[in-house]
């Protein structure tokens, strides 16, 4: 998937925010498909601009946190969603947390060798970028429930492609999803990250609709054709097949652009077949840590760690990995309660 930066203008992209950081939930009956719509403003800019990640970096961490909130607006329940990635290549991992209902974190660890490596090659495509190891999909309802993970392989692949992937092996969905990220430049220069991101399941009533490909008819006479459903999601179905092709047609500034809203971009695509748009969740950047939880954490280490963990000063310092903020501890407010260790 290129990603594009957008020209379409600062000023138009603050009269607008309104429509930025939320999903748009939408159906059209006529093709049994259902789906969503996010666009993410400043958010995804907040997140990128704390930490300054490398362009290519913050391109690729974008597009999974479109996609994990695309999925994790999905959840019916207050709970968790998270994407993670764990890798050979310059992005080592990825982390995007969905806290149901409305918001998520994101960090990325980067090895700066292999990223000057892929920099200087011009590979700087998502596959090229994360490299072979496996993506991981959790769904967390808390501690009453057990957790369910999907993982797929990846094999220098695209964010969409595994997406693809999991829904085929995971859910058994025929699903379709699109991702782009870009930028507009603001005063002075400075650049603001966009995000959005569209998916489109099908959904029929009929069973049967769901059927796979036809299986191969064994022996056949001599060079007599085989025709074989060549679709990608192993189903033949006229209606999925439509809204697969149109969902293809998504460029990445139609997902990016501020004068665009989602429920046009629905239009265009879908207008002869008419799609239904629900009320759009409103999202947000937040991180779940706290004093409280950090304290919690750091007790959970064995008293040997702690004590290695004490500065000069007699103090204990964490960095929230995902929103940067710092906390400071007294060592013996850690060690309180734990006498008797």
């Amino acid at each position: 998937m290129a990603d594009t930066d957008t020209g379409a203008g600062y000023a138009a992209l603050e009269s607008l925010a309104a429509l930025d950081d939320r999903v748009v939930p939408f159906t059209v009956p006529d093709l049994d498909v259902r789906g969503r719509v996010v666009r993410l403003g400043s958010s995804i800019d907040t997140i990128l601009a704390r930490h300054d990640y490398p362009e290519p970096v913050a391109r690729v961490l974008g597009e999974a946190a479109a996609l994990t909130v695309l999925l994790g607006t999905a959840l019916k329940f207050e709970g968790r969603f998270q994407l993670q990635t764990k890798s050979d290549g310059a992005i080592s991992m990825m982390v995007v947390d969905f806290n149901a209902p409305d918001s998520f974190r994101a960090v990325a660890h980067i090895d700066e060798a292999k990223l000057a490596d892929a920099v200087a090659a011009g590979s700087l495509s998502t596959g090229d970028l994360l490299g072979e190891g496996h993506l991981a999909m959790t769904v967390d309802q808390g501690s009453a429930t057990t957790r369910y993970q999907g993982v797929v392989a990846l094999n220098r692949q695209s964010l969409e492609e595994a997406a693809h992937q999991y829904f085929r092996q995971s859910e058994q969905i025929p699903s379709r999803i699109r991702l782009g990220v870009g930028s507009i430049v603001g005063p002075g220069g400075s650049r603001h990250w966009r995000a959005g991101g569209l998916l489109v399941q099908f959904m029929p009533h009929s069973v049967d609709r769901l059927r796979a490909a036809d299986m191969h008819p064994g022996d056949a006479p001599e060079g007599h054709e085989i025709l074989t459903n060549t679709d990608p999601d192993g189903i033949s179905d006229d209606a999925w097949a439509e809204a697969r092709s149109l969902v293809e047609t998504v460029e990445d500034h139609e997902l990016l652009d501020p004068l665009l809203e989602s429920e046009r971009l629905l239009y265009r695509l879908f207008h002869e077949r008419g799609a239904r748009v629900f009320e759009p969740t409103l999202v947000h950047e937040a991180c779940r840590c706290s004093r409280e939880r950090v304290l919690g954490m750091l007790r959970g280490f064995s008293g040997e760690d702690r004590k290695a963990m004490v500065a000069d000063d007699g103090t204990l310092g964490v960095t929230c990995e995902f929103c940067s903020r710092r906390y400071v501890f007294a060592a013996t407010e850690v060690e309180d309660g734990l006498a008797g260790e």
